[in-house]
C-alpha cells in the first residue's frame, strides 16, 4: 500500500505599518529607534476620558491598497474593539475592524485576497533577564512608542502550496506596497510582519486540515524556513497516526525549533463589539477619486509595459518589475543616449545576472557605484563587439568597486577587442599546439574538450578575444 502524499495549504496574514505622519487614533508622531516611551499621549496610552480620532491618511492608504489588490471597497465600514489582556495593550483592547472591513476580496498574482482592514499596532514588549538575554527572562519592559501605529492587515485565502511560493508572493506584495508609497515595508524594523496559517491535507482532497499559525516572521528567509519546519512537523505527526492541534506557534530561526505559544483563539474569544467612540467610515466619491489619482504604475502593469515597449522576454520583464528598484534602474539605463546603443534585452540580462550578482546582499543597483548610464555604455560596447564579454565583465568588476566610465576603463586597461585577425589566428594555433590532447578529442567529436584551448587563448589575449570568433578559428584549424 503506497504512502499517503500530503499537500500544503497556506494562507498569510500580513501586518503593514502605514507611513503616516501620526498614529492611527491620536496626534503622536511615528518613530523608530526613539528613546522608549517618548511618543505617547493619553489617547494611545488608553488613559480615562481620552477619545480617539481616525487618521484620514491611514484610510486613504487603505483605499489605495484595496485598489491595488482589486478589492471591493466598502461604502461603509466600522471599527471594533478586539478585547484581550496583554502588557503591550494599555487599553485592554485593540481598535481594529471585524465584520465590516474597509476592503474585501481581490487578488494579487495567483493568490486571492480575503480582506484588508485597518487597526492600531500594539506596543513593543521586550523580555529581559538578569544577564540581559531576551528569552528565558526574569522581567518584561514595555515601550509604548509603537502602540497606536496605523496598520493595514492583509489576509489571503489559503491558496499557497509551498514555503517557497509563500516567500515569493510576499516579495511581490512588498514591492507592490513600496511602489504605492503607503509603507516603507522595512522588515528589519517591523514595518512588514507576517503570520502564516499552515495545514496539510491528502493530495487531491478538498477538505482542509487542522491549521496552526506561525507568528511574527520578519524576513523572507525566516518565513520560508519557518513554514518548511512546520510542514515537516505536521507531516511527522500525521504519519504517526496522531492529530495536529490547532494552536499558535513560534519558530526560532537560530535553533530551528518550533514552540507553542497558546491554543488558537476563535473570534468569540475576543468579544468583538463596535467601537463606541468612533463614527463609521463612509467612503465618499471624493475619497475614491483621490485614491485613484494617487495610484502609481503597479508591478504587474510595469512588467507588461516593459515587455511591449522594449521587446523583453516575459521572464525578464517580470524580474525587473517584481524586484525592488530593478525596473527603475533598467528604465534609467535604457534612456541613456550612449553610443553604441545597448540592446534592451542584453541590458536586462547584464542587470539581472551580472550586476546584481556582484552586489552585496540587500544592495540595490541604484545605490551602487554603477550609474545606469555606465551599465548602458558597457553593454553597448559588448554588443558592438568593441570589447569581449569577458573583458566586459572585468570592466563591470571595476565599476562595482570604484565606479567610473567604461570607455575610460577599457582604454586604461587595454581591454579593447582584438582587431588583427591574423594575430588571433596565430594565438589559436599556439593554443592548439599547447593542448594537443584536447585538440585530438575535439577532432574526434568531443566538443566539450575545447575548454583548455579556449582558456589558453583568453589568457594570452587577457580576455580581449571574442569567444565566438575563437571557437570558429579552433574549428576551422582543426577541421572539426
Amino acid at each position: 500500500m503506497s504512502e499517503v502524499e500530503y499537500e500544503a495549504v497556506i494562507g498569510l496574514e500580513i501586518h503593514v505599518q502605514l507611513s503616516t505622519q501620526t498614529k492611527m487614533f491620536c496626534g503622536c508622531g511615528l518613530s523608530f529607534g526613539e528613546p522608549p516611551n517618548t511618543r505617547t499621549c493619553p489617547v494611545c496610552l488608553g488613559l480615562p476620558g481620552a477619545l480617539p480620532v481616525a487618521n484620514e491618511m491611514a484610510v486613504h492608504y487603505g483605499l489605495m491598497i484595496g485598489l491595488a489588490l482589486g478589492c471591493e471597497l466598502a461604502p461603509r465600514s466600522i471599527f471594533h474593539r478586539k478585547n484581550y489582556f496583554y502588557p503591550d495593550l494599555p487599553k485592554g483592547y485593540q481598535i481594529s475592524q471585524y465584520d465590516e472591513p474597509l476592503c474585501k476580496g481581490g487578488r494579487l498574482g495567483e493568490v486571492r485576497i480575503h480582506r484588508v482592514h485597518l487597526e492600531e499596532d500594539a506596543a513593543k514588549l521586550t523580555h529581559v533577564g538578569a544577564s540581559g538575554r531576551i528569552h528565558g527572562s526574569d522581567a518584561s519592559i514595555v515601550d509604548f512608542n509603537r502602540g497606536g501605529t496605523p496598520l493595514a492587515e492583509i489576509v489571503t485565502e489559503p491558496d499557497i502550496r509551498s514555503a517557497e511560493a509563500a516567500a515569493d508572493w510576499l516579495r511581490l506584495l512588498r514591492v507592490t506596497l513600496r511602489r504605492l508609497g503607503v509603507s516603507d515595508v522595512n522588515m528589519e524594523e517591523g514595518s512588514l510582519r507576517c503570520d502564516a496559517n499552515i495545514s496539510l491535507r491528502p493530495a487531491g482532497s478538498e477538505q482542509l486540515g487542522v491549521k496552526t499559525e506561525l507568528k511574527n516572521m520578519n524576513s523572507f528567509r525566516f518565513i520560508e524556513r519557518g513554514i518548511k519546519a512546520e510542514l515537516a512537523r505536521q507531516e511527522k505527526i500525521l504519519r504517526a497516526g496522531e492529530r495536529v492541534i490547532q494552536e499558535t506557534l513560534h519558530f526560532d530561526p537560530n535553533s530551528g525549533r518550533i514552540t507553542s505559544l497558546r491554543s488558537k483563539e476563535q473570534a468569540h474569544d475576543y468579544r468583538y463589539f463596535p467601537e463606541p467612540d468612533l463614527l463609521p467610515i463612509a467612503i465618499s466619491q471624493q475619497m475614491l477619486d483621490r485614491a485613484r489619482e494617487a495610484m502609481p504604475e503597479l508591478p504587474a502593469a510595469m512588467a507588461t509595459r516593459l515587455e511591449q515597449e522594449h521587446g523583453l522576454s516575459a521572464e525578464s520583464a517580470e524580474l525587473l518589475a517584481f524586484k525592488d528598484e530593478l525596473g527603475d534602474y533598467f528604465e534609467a539605463a535604457v534612456r541613456e543616449p550612449v553610443d553604441p546603443q545597448a540592446p534592451p534585452q542584453a541590458l536586462a540580462n547584464w542587470l539581472i545576472t551580472d550586476l546584481t550578482g556582484r552586489l552585496g546582499e540587500g544592495q540595490a543597483p541604484l545605490q551602487s557605484r554603477v550609474e545606469p548610464g555606465a551599465l548602458a555604455a558597457l553593454v553597448g560596447l559588448v554588443a558592438a563587439k568593441r570589447i569581449s564579454v569577458g573583458a566586459g565583465r572585468s570592466v563591470l568588476d571595476k565599476l562595482v568597486a570604484e565606479g567610473g566610465d567604461p570607455v575610460a576603463i577599457v582604454e586604461a586597461e587595454g581591454l579593447g577587442a582584438m582587431s588583427d585577425g591574423d594575430e588571433l589566428a596565430g594565438i589559436v594555433a599556439a593554443a592548439i599546439a599547447a593542448n594537443a590532447d584536447a585538440a585530438e578529442r575535439v577532432k574526434a567529436g568531443n566538443a566539450k574538450a575545447v575548454g583548455p584551448i579556449v582558456g589558453y587563448v583568453m589568457r594570452e589575449t587577457k580576455g580581449r578575444a571574442d569567444g565566438g570568433e575563437v571557437n570558429r578559428l579552433i574549428a576551422q584549424q582543426l577541421g572539426a
